[in-house]
């Protein structure tokens, strides 16, 4: 237990020392934009991959209930729902700690055991403000564009299934598509995913950052990035979803 207090106590050191140097100039702004490009672009596929088949399924799965009822009109407002509350926000998220968290603490578990951070702090440059900053700040800007890419998919392959295989009326699907969404809907999934990839790179970069024991520390800091990551804004997720669409 004191060693899990101790843990948590030093991680929330370094969440604290990071949010003043992403706060606070001097910026990093080269790698920050650099970083944001190359996760989007490396997610950008697996989060369409996925959201659009989610959103065939959950078209599929609503259309036969609904059947029953004579109530097909309300499918795509549950799409959309669904869509940009939940499954939008957790697929991509998950990608993302999976992709690029994994890799922001393998590339900064290599540079510790290589002893680069250690060189460049030597040389009296801030290596949380110059390699850890840039990454936290990445990602809780890419999460919410991913996340928006994702909405889209997931709308299509509603869409797809509803109208292109199940033969719904499209201008009926369209005319429904946002009876129950509202603006508190996108501004929600925009907060959720900036809070999660915000949670990610800060997992991520500790792990990498504190990483010890040679190639085998580096791999378990890895694994436990995506584990960690993972249940962290998990939990996250529940709460803020009780925040915006509890009442």
């Amino acid at each position: 237990m004191l060693s899990t207090l101790a843990a948590l106590g030093r991680f929330g050191t370094f969440a604290g020392r990071v949010a003043w140097r992403v706060l606070t100039p001097p910026w990093n702004a080269a790698d920050f934009f650099r970083h944001t490009w190359i996760v989007s672009l490396r997610c950008l596929g697996p989060v369409v991959a996925v959201t659009f088949p989610f959103g065939m399924v959950i078209a599929l799965q609503g259309l036969a209930i609904f059947d029953m009822f004579g109530a097909q009109r309300l499918l795509p407002s549950l799409i959309s729902v669904a869509i940009l509350r939940e499954i939008s926000p957790v697929l991509a998220s998950v990608l993302v700690a999976a992709q690029a968290g994994s890799s922001y603490a393998a590339e900064l578990g290599a540079m510790r055991i290589k002893e680069e951070l250690d060189a460049t702090e030597v040389m009296a440059v801030d290596s949380l403000r110059w390699h850890v900053a840039p990454r936290v700040a990445a990602l809780s800007l890419a999460c919410p564009v991913l996340n928006t890419v994702g909405n889209m998919a997931g709308l299509a392959g509603g869409f797809v299934m509803s109208v292109g295989i199940q033969g719904e009326n499209a201008g009926v699907f369209m005319a429904n598509l946002w009876n129950f969404t509202r603006t508190g809907d996108l501004v929600g999934g925009v907060v959720k995913t900036a809070t999660f990839g915000l949670i990610i790179g800060l997992v991520a970069c500790y792990h990498g950052f504190y990483a010890t024991g040679g190639a085998a520390g580096v791999g378990k800091g890895v694994n436990d990035t995506v584990v960690r990551a993972t249940l962290c804004f998990f939990a996250a997720n529940y709460l803020l979803t009780s925040a915006f669409f509890g009442a």
